[in-house]
This record gives structure tokens, C-alpha cells and sequence, in this order.
């Protein structure tokens, strides 16, 4: 086989607290995130204003989590584990492109150039696809490598929701969590999928990205016995986001009696703001207050083994296209 690179996409985030508002201001230019009919200077006004704002409340939630964002160091032990798997059985290498910080996607193609990659398997850190993640990822490649990829054959991992690999390294995080509640309750523990929100009117215009989850849910909790139900978070901006909110969702479970309650970010695949802030911060100091006694978050999948080798598989099986091409 030609010399083959994967690329794990993924969001990124800021490295120290200098850096929170230029990832912000990259966040809010993408036009798949903030949707409004503004190009140039006018746009780059307005995101870095509201990067500006945001970045005074934004800053409490990482000084909380230590200074930074993990999620670099996260994705680059996933792309060292996924590089491991790979080699052996193939002569591959793992880069990393991330979407709003370093390193850039830009970046990881410049690597594949210098290391004269032929081929190349684009794989986004998203289960589920939507426009505002998998699809922005994609258009942003093709921004920086436009004219530039004659000599590589290219291809695309769009969404793996239901890829059993997948599914089983959802489950086995959940059964390591629920090994945090007493014996005697694991059964009766409830379970709260919470997946990031994004705004309705995407979903309107056919965007999969809420059935996926569902597909997701309904998938992983068909393994186990536990009540559950899904909710979104990370609510922003005043359009209507898919619901119902997972703060919200929290504090009804507590009115109804539920002592003891296992979130589950299902969206999510390394620990970033949306899990370690929002969730096992924010949200486990308000369930507590509403009445819950055991608030438990599964630990994002990282570069657990199950889930490394579901990517693995992922990746071979896409192998399989280059022959086509």
C-alpha cells in the first residue's frame, strides 16, 4: 500500500487563558456556526466582538479545568493509539487537524506534503455528522488544500453513529461508571444522555445529526436494563435549540425521585468545557442542590482500547477505497 496518512479532525481548544478569545473569534467565524449573511471585515467585526464578551465568561470555565483545554493533549494520545493500532499491520501515521486552534488543519496538511502522503483517510472525532462539526471540518480541508491534492487519493469517514465498535466502547464506558454507584442500586441508577445541542432550524433543513443521536441512544441503552432519556446542552445565541436542555432535564428527574443519576455525553468522544465545566462541574453542583445523592459523568471516551479499535476499523475498511480510485 502507498504511503498513507489518517487525519483525526476535531475542534480543538484554547492551550492557556490567553488564548480563549482567538479560539473563540475562530469558532464564531465559521459561518456553519453563526449563520448570518456577513463576509470580510464585517463578519470578522462581529466575531471578534462577541468573542471579546464572551471570552470574560468563558475564562471561569477553564481556570476551573486547570488553565486550558485538554482536549490537544486528548487528541494527540488518540492519534498516537490510533497510529499503534494501525502500524501493526500497516505503515501508516496519525496527524492531528484541529478546526478553531492549533494545530490547524492547514497545519496537518502541510505535514502529510512534507511526509509525501498518497494517501489519505479524513477521520472527524464526530460520531454523529452535522454541518456545524463534520461538515465545517471537510470545507475548511478543502479550503487550505484546494489545488494542491493532485498527487493524493482522499477519503472520508462521514459519520459512524452506529457502528457496533462504536456502540460497544459507549457501553463499556457506562459500565465502568455505574461500577461508581453502590451494588445495590446500579440497576436503578438512571442514565441521562446528553448530546450537544445545535440550533432547530439546521435540523429543519435536513441536517441528520439529531436522528443520528438518537440512533446512538436507543443503540447503547438497549444494552442496559436503567431508565433513561436524552437531552442537549450547550445552549447559545437566542434561536431555539433542540431540547429539552440537559440542565433542565436534570432538575425534572430530581422532582420525580431519581437519587441516583449517571450523565452521559454522548456527543462527545474527548473531555473538553462541554463535559468537564458544564457537566461535572455545573451541572452536578445543581443536581445536588435539587435533590440528587449521586451524580456520576461517564468519562469521555478518549484513547480507551475499544474505542481506539473501532477507529481502527474504521480506517481499514476505508482502506479498501484506494483500490477504487
Amino acid at each position: 500500500m502507498k504511503r498513507t496518512g489518517v487525519v483525526l479532525f476535531n475542534l480543538g481548544g484554547p492551550q492557556s487563558l490567553d488564548d480563549i478569545e482567538e479560539f473563540l473569534f475562530n469558532l464564531f467565524m465559521d459561518p456553519y456556526i453563526i449563520e448570518i449573511p456577513l463576509r470580510g471585515a464585517p463578519r470578522r467585526m462581529l466575531a471578534r466582538f462577541i468573542a471579546k464578551r464572551r471570552a470574560e465568561k468563558t475564562r471561569h470555565y477553564y481556570e476551573v479545568m486547570g488553565g486550558k483545554s485538554p482536549q490537544y493533549a486528548l487528541t494527540v494520545a488518540q492519534a498516537s493509539a490510533l497510529e499503534r493500532r494501525l502500524r501493526q499491520e500497516y505503515d501508516v501515521r496519525v496527524y492531528v487537524g484541529m478546526r478553531y486552534f492549533k494545530p490547524y488543519i492547514e497545519t496537518s496538511f502541510e505535514a502529510l506534503v512534507n511526509d509525501r502522503i498518497e494517501n489519505v483517510v479524513l477521520l472527524p472525532l464526530y460520531p454523529h455528522y452535522s454541518r456545524t462539526t463534520t461538515l465545517s471540518s471537510f470545507e475548511e480541508w478543502n479550503r487550505v488544500t484546494s489545488g494542491k491534492t493532485a498527487k493524493m487519493k482522499i477519503v472520508t469517514v462521514e459519520s459512524y453513529h452506529n457502528f457496533p465498535p462504536y456502540v460497544e466502547s459507549v457501553a463499556e464506558k457506562i459500565k465502568g461508571a455505574l461500577k461508581k454507584f453502590p451494588e445495590d442500586v446500579r440497576n436503578d441508577v438512571y442514565i441521562l444522555f446528553s448530546a450537544h445541542g445545535v440550533p432547530i432550524g439546521i435540523i429543519k433543513r435536513g441536517d441528520p445529526y439529531q436522528r443520528q443521536i438518537v440512533e446512538t441512544v436507543d443503540l447503547v441503552a438497549g444494552k442496559f436494563r436503567n431508565r433513561h432519556s436524552l437531552a442537549y446542552q450547550s445552549r447559545v445565541g437566542p434561536v431555539k435549540w433542540l431540547g429539552p436542555p440537559t440542565l433542565r432535564e436534570i432538575k425534572r428527574l430530581a422532582s420525580e425521585g431519581v437519587k441516583d443519576l449517571l450523565v452521559v455525553p454522548i456527543s462527545f468522544v474527548s473531555e473538553h468545557s462541554e463535559t468537564l465545566y458544564e457537566v461535572n462541574h455545573l451541572f452536578r453542583e445543581e443536581a445536588t442542590t435539587a435533590g440528587i445523592r449521586q451524580f456520576e459523568m461517564m468519562p469521555a471516551l478518549n484513547d480507551s482500547p475499544k474505542f481506539i479499535d473501532a477507529l481502527a476499523q474504521l480506517v481499514k475498511e476505508k482502506f479498501q477505497e484506494f483500490r477504487r480510485l
